[in-house]
């Protein structure tokens, strides 16, 4: 499952041209969106079997009305329709949403004969709405379909999307000027930086990442091993733990790439050009690898892939989950 999480800022009621300029970034949104759920999409349901926790994984973005400011809403619903609070911003192209009729713009009444209509949205932007009907799909078992009831231009539809389990991770596009990726066991988030600069592919690169530290169970792991964050982070045991962390996610996540139909050496070729804008260069975090380390280390993992692996592959490191960090 999919959403945009940044929130809009906006003073007043929009002038024509500021209108027109809205609803110019909220049509990017919606094609940044959908480039991320696309990927997600992809990484999810090809390494199922990788993933202790499973969800429902529809191949769509959805979104809230109340996660835009006040003052945007009305251009809001202009762009996306949100004839209910919940709408759905984006469908992946093949996907069972696509599959089962499923349009960017349809507004959410159920989920599995759940309602999801909210309150009314405040003055302050919100993602919870929007978070709440993540976690009520998230909840249901991952091998039986979907029932979703819609709402379409005022007509109201109900559509069974076939079952289609992935990992369990909500993913995110931040807004800002920063280039940050993120995961914290529930949620992987991207900056929208990356999709201004790199291809899907390139992309993919990091979301399967930050995706492999939730699989790995990392922010849980590193939390029972006691490790400070902060300024911390980077001396002694704490940075030791936290570089094996980073160094598990780069060699899982080249076989999520591999398992979902990727190129794996998309990975090396990402660290060894890109690295220097992410890592930092010579302000490079001790926390991270340096570039040319990342993709050293991919490159060896790849030669060590067996020649008949199968997809989907399911690494040695898998079976470190629960092992404890030291």
């Amino acid at each position: 499952m999919l959403c945009i999480a940044p929130i809009l800022l906006g003073i007043g009621s929009p002038s024509p041209a500021r209108a027109q300029d809205s609803a110019a970034t909220f049509t990017a949104l919606r094609a940044v969106d959908g480039r991320m759920a696309g990927i997600a999409y992809r990484l999810t349901t090809a390494n199922v079997a990788l993933c202790r926790e499973t969800a429902p994984t529809p191949g769509w973005a959805i979104h809230a009305i109340d996660q835009y400011d006040a003052p945007l809403r009305d251009q809001a619903r202009r762009s996306f329709g949100f004839e209910t609070p919940i709408a759905v911003e984006a469908v992946v192209p093949g996907s069972p949403a696509a599959a089962a009729g499923v349009r960017e713009g349809d507004s959410i009444v159920a989920i599995d004969g759940k309602r999801v209509d909210g309150a009314a949205p405040g003055k302050t932007a919100t993602s919870a709405a929007r978070d709440a009907v993540t976690a009520t799909i998230a909840a249901l078992p991952a091998d039986r379909p979907l029932r979703v009831d819609l709402l379409r231009d005022g007509k109201p539809r109900s559509v069974t999307i076939a079952a289609s389990p992935g990992c369990r991770s909500a993913f995110e596009v931040l807004l800002g000027p920063g280039m940050d990726a993120s995961a914290d066991g529930r949620i992987v988030q991207i900056a929208v930086r990356f999709f201004e600069r790199y291809t899907d592919d390139e992309v993919a690169v990091v979301v399967a990442h930050e995706l492999a530290h939730n699989i790995l169970h990392h922010a849980t792991r590193l939390d029972a091993a006691g490790v400070k964050r902060g300024l911390l982070s980077e001396v002694g045991r704490n940075g030791r733990l936290f570089r094996l962390t980073e160094d598990q996610a780069d060699l899982l996540g080249m076989y999520l790439l591999r398992n979902a139909g990727y190129d794996p050496r998309i990975a090396v070729r990402f660290w060894r050009d890109h690295g220097g804008d992410v890592d930092g260069g010579l302000f490079r975090s001790r926390t991270h690898p340096s570039s040319a380390a990342r993709a050293k280390a991919l490159e060896a993992e790849i030669a060590r892939i067996p020649a008949n692996a199968p997809k989907p592959y399911v690494p040695p490191i898998i079976a470190t989950v629960d092992q404890p960090l030291e």
